[in-house]
C-alpha cells in the first residue's frame, strides 16, 4: 500500500531487471607445448583438428606458414619443418587422413615386420568396412585400401603406426594372391622367429599348398 506523507503519496520505486549475457566462451590459448607433442607423437606432423585442440586457429596455422615454422604435407595434415625427419612419413600422413582408423596390412605390414625382402610399391591400408560406403578423397597415388574390422587381437604397431599382426598379415597376403614366393618366405621366416604358429595361419599354407609347397 502506498504510504500517505505530507499530502503526497510515496510508492516503492521500480525495480527493473536487466537479462544477464551468459560468458561468452573461452577461447583456448594456443599451447606450444600441446601441439608440439601431437607432433612428437606423429613423426612430426599434426591434424588441423589437432591444432584446434591446442588453441591453434586457421589464421594462426597460416601465419605459421608463412613465417615457415610449418608446412603443409597434405590437405588438412601439417608438418613442424624442423622436427626430425622420421623412416614412415608417408606412411603416418596416411594414417593421419584416415582419422586414426586405418591399420597398415598386407605387403606394407610385411615390410614393417621384416617378413619379405621385397619393397612394395604400394601402401596398403585396411580400414574399418562401414568405411567402404564413404566417398573417400584418397592422399596417396599409390594408396591400396582394404575394408575389414580389426579388433585388438589383429593389430600390432611399428614405430608410431599401427600395422596388422604377422599372422594376420600372411594369412591377408595369402587371401589377396601375393606372389607365393612372398607368402612363403614370410612363412617360413615368421615361423621360425616365432612369431606364429602353422595352425594360425592356415590361409597361407593353403594357398601354398595348391601350389604343391608346404610349411611341414
Amino acid at each position: 500500500m502506498p504510504v500517505k506523507a505530507d499530502g503526497l503519496h510515496k510508492t516503492k520505486p521500480r525495480v527493473k531487471f536487466y537479462a544477464v549475457p551468459e560468458p561468452a566462451e573461452t577461447i583456448k590459448n594456443p599451447s606450444w607445448d600441446r601441439l608440439y607433442g601431437f607432433a612428437e607423437a606423429q613423426e612430426g606432423h599434426f591434424t588441423t583438428a589437432q591444432a584446434a585442440e591446442a588453441g591453434y586457429s586457421s589464421q594462426l596455422l597460416n601465419k605459421y606458414l608463412k613465417s615457415g615454422r610449418i608446412m603443409r604435407s597434405t590437405r588438412g595434415i601439417y608438418r613442424l619443418v624442423h622436427f626430425p625427419a622420421g623412416d614412415h612419413e608417408d606412411l603416418v600422413k596416411v594414417w593421419l587422413w584416415s582419422a586414426h582408423q586405418g591399420v597398415f596390412s598386407h605387403e606394407t605390414a610385411l615390410m614393417l615386420h621384416g617378413l619379405s625382402d621385397a619393397l612394395p610399391s604400394t601402401i596398403h591400408l585396411t580400414l574399418p568396412d562401414e568405411w567402404r560406403r564413404r566417398r573417400l578423397r584418397v592422399p596417396h597415388p599409390g594408396l591400396a585400401l582394404h575394408f575389414s574390422d580389426l579388433d585388438h587381437h589383429n593389430r600390432a604397431w611399428s614405430g608410431c603406426v599401427p600395422i596388422t599382426t604377422p599372422a594376420r598379415t600372411v594369412n591377408d597376403c595369402a587371401t589377396q594372391s601375393v606372389a607365393t614366393d612372398i607368402v612363403e618366405q614370410a612363412s617360413r621366416q615368421g615361423l621360425r622367429r616365432g612369431l606364429f604358429r602353422v595352425e594360425e595361419i592356415l590361409a597361407a599354407a593353403q594357398y601354398l599348398g595348391v601350389f604343391g609347397r608346404s610349411l611341414t
